[in-house]
């Protein structure tokens, strides 16, 4: 499995890259259990109030999160590109500019503690 991450504004975002031959997470929205590469990543956005109390770039907000939007891919490389994507989308959700998410990936071990 691949660790696709976003750092910005002190927060950081982890969604998880499921590859060929690793079991991927099943619930109900999940995709095909043939996609060789599965997505499964939070979303969230900003509120007015409820949610979560986080600071981002020094400032106080509330964030609401929805429920992981898992997402199939035939290639590794389709799987990347659109989780960087989808990490970049959602800090531009809470008003962070796409350009200033650092993003990363690293390999982790299935079954691993992340």
């Amino acid at each position: 499995m691949l660790l696709i991450q976003g750092s910005a504004g002190g927060t950081t975002l982890t969604g998880t890259l499921f590859e060929r031959g690793e079991r991927a997470p099943t619930f109900r929205g999940a995709p095909d259990e043939d996609a060789p590469y599965v997505w499964v990543c939070d979303e969230f956005y900003e509120v007015e109030s409820g949610g979560s109390e986080m600071e981002v770039g020094g400032r106080t907000m509330h964030v609401a999160f929805e429920s992981p939007m898992p997402r199939g891919f035939d290639t590794r490389e389709q799987g990347i590109a659109a989780a960087k994507e989808h990490v970049r989308t959602q800090f531009a959700r809470i008003g962070i500019p796409p350009a200033d998410v650092e993003l990363a990936v690293e390999k982790a071990e299935p079954g691993a503690e992340l």
